[in-house]
């Protein structure tokens, strides 16, 4: 069953414009945990934050994919209620990647990345995605970041995503784009490099000082950690016997968040830190199997259940 929401509110959902709209990229990924190996699977940053956010409000995706793109990964969105004005569909190859687990499934491996179509990808908004309110920009070049922010009319939230590759080759146009969001999203490693401070505290007063009005370090198992500049909030990962597959949890993790709040549409930081749950517990739901496979048999009332139990596991009294 694909998100237990009432008929009403699913018509809604799908007649309306896009709340949240997300870009990042689509790929066809070959992965190799210590336990299995799947080949040409559904990835992609866009792909996995757009599946989570559609438990929450109707997202918009934007990428592109190639001709040779698998029809029925298409009717998976579709399925789940993603807007798909965005998509971009160029002739030519999508993009593929593939890499290895290790056997504590922390660390990977990239064997092969193929950049195909996505190496030509140029996000444009259809007119109408200017006016979505909350807006999530993957790790995409921080070029194409500020291409689309010059799209939209006048957002309410909007969060970036980042990696290290950008620090290193981009990082004069990677401080532009923190400096005109709202939110800006990135792992231990990469806030130290984009920093040079070894303490997370520091370093996060110094991506503060850059204008964002939060900063959210993730900390994969361990969880996450919110700062602005009156405060700090810490959130644990829902904790998991076993699981299959991390690939793309960071995605679920920020597309449930960004969801969530959409669906609040309010921007305040508790609203935040109720967002920030909301999305710990869909990415544990999505990494139990490999690609969407546990997000597409996954409803709304699994992830208020698990929300009420990570709220009671956080609570002292």
């Amino acid at each position: 069953m694909i998100h237990a929401l009432s008929a009403t509110t699913d018509l809604m959902k799908h007649a309306a414009a896009p709340q949240l709209v997300i870009v990042g990229s689509i790929g066809i990924d070959t992965i190799e945990t210590p336990r299995e190996k799947r080949v040409e699977i559904l990835g992609g940053s866009v792909s996995y934050a757009c599946a989570a956010a559609s438990f929450f409000v109707k997202p918009g995706m934007v990428g592109v994919v190639g001709t040779d793109f698998p029809a029925e990964h298409r009717a998976l969105w579709e399925k789940m209620g993603i807007d798909l004005a965005g998509l971009q569909i160029e002739e030519g190859k999508t993009f593929r990647w593939s890499g290895i687990y290790e056997e504590n499934m922390d660390n990977r491996r990239t064997l092969v990345t193929d950049l195909n179509v996505f190496e030509r990808f140029m996000p444009e908004l259809p007119e109408v995605y200017r006016d979505a309110p909350y807006l999530f920009l993957g790790n995409i070049a921080p070029e194409l970041q500020l291409h689309v922010l010059e799209q939209v009319h006048s957002p309410k939230f909007v969060l970036i995503d980042t990696m290290d590759l950008w620090i290193n080759i981009a990082r004069e146009k990677l401080v532009e784009v923190v400096g005109r969001c709202d939110m800006l999203a990135l792992n231990e490693s990469e806030a130290r490099l984009f920093t040079g401070a070894h303490s997370l505290m520091d370093a996060a007063e110094k991506l503060l000082a850059m204008g964002p009005r939060f900063v959210l370090i993730k900390k994969g198992a361990s969880g996450s950690m919110l700062f602005s500049k009156e405060s700090l909030f810490l959130l644990h990962a829902f904790p998991l016997g076993d699981f299959k597959d991390p690939t793309g949890a960071g995605d679920t993790f920020a597309g449930g968040l960004m969801g969530a709040l959409a669906e609040s549409d309010q921007t305040d930081e508790k609203s935040i830190r109720r967002a920030m749950l909301y999305g710990s517990v869909t990415a544990a739901f999505g990494v139990e199997e490999f690609s969407l496979e546990r997000l597409e048999a996954l409803d709304r009332t699994e992830i208020e259940a698990r929300a009420d139990q990570l709220k009671a596991m956080c609570r002292m009294d």
